[in-house]
């Protein structure tokens, strides 16, 4: 049969969790370049273990909060709830990075080099040291 191997391959690439086609194609674009696949329904809690924040993806070993904001998040109320997010969830010790469509298009989507700037960047050694690399 054609495309049975296409086929088998998107059986394996399927995940539960994604909550639009960008936050999969931004997981995808990341396991093609070779980077660890993030994981989906992470949840962020707070001191109190009171769940307070809900990424889009995350790497919860490295404490990346990945947060696709597609086009609705462009009026200034959407916004406002952006930023205090990513600063609720920098509060809590993790790095959040939002990624808009944009990132997410050509051969070589730049949220592969947003995540790998992070893990290059001031707290990369940390970052190493807490995950063994």
């Amino acid at each position: 049969m054609r495309g049975i191997r296409k086929a088998r391959f998107a059986l394996d690439m399927i995940r539960v969790g994604a909550d639009s086609a960008p936050e999969t194609m931004m997981r995808l674009a990341l396991v093609r370049a070779g980077l660890p696949e993030p994981t989906l329904n992470v949840v962020l809690r707070n001191r109190m273990g009171h769940p307070v924040v809900w990424p889009d993806a995350a790497y919860p070993e490295l404490r990346i909060a990945l947060q696709y904001d597609g086009a609705h998040h462009g009026g200034l109320e959407q916004y406002r709830r952006d930023i205090k997010r990513q600063g609720l969830t920098e509060s809590l010790g993790w790095h959040e990075l939002r990624v808009q469509s944009s990132d997410l298009e050509g051969d070589r989507p730049f949220i592969v080099e947003k995540v790998r700037a992070v893990l290059r960047g001031p707290n990369a050694a940390a970052i190493n040291e807490r995950t063994g690399s």
